[in-house]
């Protein structure tokens, strides 16, 4: 292998594009995978983990890797596409490596691992050379107060040695690096780690983070991570999360502590969860999102860009506005029609919804089967779809990924 440079550290390789020969665009990097050699021998880099178009990571060898410096990689050969999985000894650098505790050989205290640096030695392997280590001194002062300094430095790998592997380990440095990355990446992310370790960097993310992470993991890990939060801290999460990928996650909890949690979370949430687990699974109701934009027909063009505005939607629940007669909140009034956000664009903003409302598509009745709704959606090429109870009140909508969760394999997250 001829690489353009011999000492590289893991942090700026991470997100980096990943080509083959010809130029195309394989994937990104997320991690670099190191193997022990035991104490006497620097630990060997045996391959990148590569994140290929479909979100799936697959494991690159350092034999294929032709080039690999700081602005991109360069790789030969074919690639094997199946979902990358931990073998044996080996360690994943970004998740396991970095804020992990390690002792000065010196015994002059210990600290946390926050970059690794590579080289390539003569015969063109890559190794471990040095830890970018922040080291952390505690003192006592003459009032008796311990004071911690930190500080970080450059060492050889020779000069620390790693604690167990299960040891506490810090998610600072880790939860950082990847804070620009997508709730849905950063779940794939979580799901490649061993158990301890996705509890410990789910325990470390600010709890909107979280729900967000949660609602994109398979259903196992997300009651395993809320299993490990405290019961306060798990009403707090499920709070953040969309009312019904809380309900889904509370239809997997035991009954005693979907009770509990939900006598903790705050009631008009907690009430909105109860509507969706009160209806049968498999129904319109059991799936669908109790708090899509609502307004009257007298409310503005104007007013409705404004609403579907809000950045805590998503695109799908932002494609319609649903008009009804008051009350707003679900189960509303009477169901009138819905908007368009094309039919609004194209509106002058004084213009009431009243004169712009389709009136044409039915809604979808919340006892409806989720095979109903999607011929429905199909048909008429919608990306969501009101839902009305039998008195024709609005109770919610069904966007195209709330249904698509539930026609897909349940592994379909972690599959192949």
């Amino acid at each position: 292998m001829s690489a353009q440079v011999s000492k590289i550290f893991v942090a700026r390789l991470l997100g980096l594009d990943v080509f083959d020969p010809l130029g195309d665009r394989l994937g990104r990097l997320r991690d670099v995978v190191v193997v022990s050699r035991g104490p006497q021998k620097a630990p060997a880099c045996v391959g990148v983990v590569v994140e290929v178009p479909g979100k799936r990571r697959v494991f690159v060898p350092m034999t294929r890797i032709q080039s690999m410096e700081s602005t991109q990689i360069i790789c030969s050969g074919l690639v094997n596409m199946r979902r990358f999985q931990q073998r044996g000894q080996e360690m994943l650098v970004v998740a396991e490596m970095f804020d992990r505790t390690v002792t000065f050989v010196d015994a002059s205290g210990r600290g946390l691992i926050e970059d690794v640096g590579l080289t390539q030695t003569r015969r063109g392997d890559w190794e471990i050379n040095e830890y970018y280590v922040q080291r952390i001194e505690v003192t006592n002062t003459l009032l008796g107060i311990r004071n911690r300094r930190r500080n970080k430095v450059l060492v050889s790998w020779e000069d620390v040695r790693h604690g167990a592997q299960s040891e506490p380990q810090s998610a600072d440095n880790f939860v950082a690096t990847h804070d620009e990355m997508k709730a849905a990446d950063f779940a794939d992310a979580l799901h490649e780690m061993t158990g301890k370790r996705r509890l410990e960097v789910a325990a470390h993310l600010q709890d909107d983070r979280l729900a967000d992470v949660l609602q994109e993991l398979p259903d196992r890990e997300q009651v395993e991570i809320l299993s490990a939060l405290s019961l306060e801290r798990a009403a707090d999460v499920l709070e953040e999360m969309d009312p019904d990928d809380a309900a889904d996650l509370l239809a997997e909890v035991s009954e005693d502590t979907k009770h509990q949690l939900l006598e903790l979370m705050n009631e008009e949430e907690a009430e909105d969860v109860r509507r969706l687990l009160a209806y049968p699974e498999g129904t319109a109701g059991s799936v669908m999102t109790p708090v899509p934009v609502i307004l009257t027909p007298e409310s503005s063009v104007a007013e409705a860009l404004a609403s579907v505005r809000m950045e805590e939607l998503s695109p799908a629940l932002a494609s319609t506005v649903y008009v009804v007669r008051p009350p707003l909140e679900t189960p509303t009034g009477r169901y009138l029609g819905q908007v368009h956000i094309q039919a609004l664009l194209r509106a002058a903003p004084p213009e009431p919804l009243g004169d712009i409302l389709d009136k044409e598509l039915e809604p979808m009745s919340d006892l409806s089967s989720i095979t109903d709704v999607v011929r429905h959606l199909a048909t008429y090429n919608l990306t969501s779809v009101g839902v009305v109870n039998n008195e024709g009140r609005l109770v919610g909508a069904i966007t195209v990924d709330d249904v698509l969760d539930h026609i897909l394999p349940d592994d379909w997250r972690s599959a192949d």
